[in-house]
């Protein structure tokens, strides 16, 4: 039997990366799943990836009239959302001499403020058993220089794990995080061979993880094979920040 049969997701960020990936897994393992994504494009494009199990919202998940509309596209399908994969992030590089105000809002508002109040706005159609995944990341807690905002960003994410699973255990809501190391996602399209081979060289496995692999980290923590797991983190890292 499929692992998310009936059941309702949706991935904020789904248009590409991770997100996609999760979208893809999600579908095959029975769900219908909303993505967002910035851009109708981008949206159209992975739907077209996607099939008839999913249906696009064109928001921008730092615009709180957006996350309106998200929530509009659920009640008017289903009434409910048994899952919440929140993926839409940011990652520039800034050393600390060289961040800006607008450099640090940007991050912030996208990869922690974004995400506290998508829940806000989709938790009353959460029933009891729903789950969340938070995609954090390993520079959440390893301090990888020039992305200090960044991290920081994710290790909000951690944190809000830990409190949203003490704030939401009467009503059977699972949250938790998981922590990508380096993905061969569009990210590195634009990067050297030279480059892609000095960040795998970091990582035990000596390779670059996959979207896929992160997805199936999701689909655990969203399934009820993971029913006795909240407020915890999976390091999908290759051992990079393990051992």
């Amino acid at each position: 039997m499929a692992k998310l049969s009936g059941k309702i997701a949706l991935v904020t960020g789904g248009t590409s990366g991770i997100g996609l990936a999760t979208a893809k897994r999600f579908i095959e393992e029975g769900a219908f799943v909303f993505i967002t994504g910035r851009s109708r494009e981008s949206v159209d494009k992975a739907l077209s990836e996607l099939g008839e199990q999913a249906q696009g919202i064109r928001a921008d998940v730092t615009k709180r009239e957006d996350l309106r509309l998200i929530v509009e596209a659920i009640e008017k399908r289903s009434e409910r959302l048994d899952i919440l994969v929140m993926s839409a992030g940011i990652a520039d590089y800034s050393p600390l001499v060289e961040t800006s105000e607008a450099h640090f809002d940007k991050t912030f508002d996208t990869n922690a403020r974004a995400p506290l109040f998508v829940m806000k706005e989709v938790l009353p159609l959460m029933p009891s058993g729903a789950s969340v995944v938070l995609i954090g990341s390993i520079a959440g807690f390893i301090g990888t220089a020039g992305y200090g905002a960044y991290g920081a960003s994710k290790a909000a994410l951690r944190a809000y794990a830990r409190t949203w699973t003490n704030e939401l255990s009467e009503r059977g809501i699972r949250v938790n995080v998981v922590s990508p190391g380096p993905i061969d996602t569009p990210m590195f399209d634009a990067v050297s061979e030279e480059v892609r081979k000095s960040v795998s060289d970091l990582i035990p496995l000596r390779r670059l993880g996959k979207p896929e692999e992160v997805a199936a980290a999701a689909l655990f923590l969203a399934s009820d094979e993971s029913s006795f797991i909240a407020g915890s983190e999976l390091c999908i890292d290759g051992g990079m920040a393990q051992v």
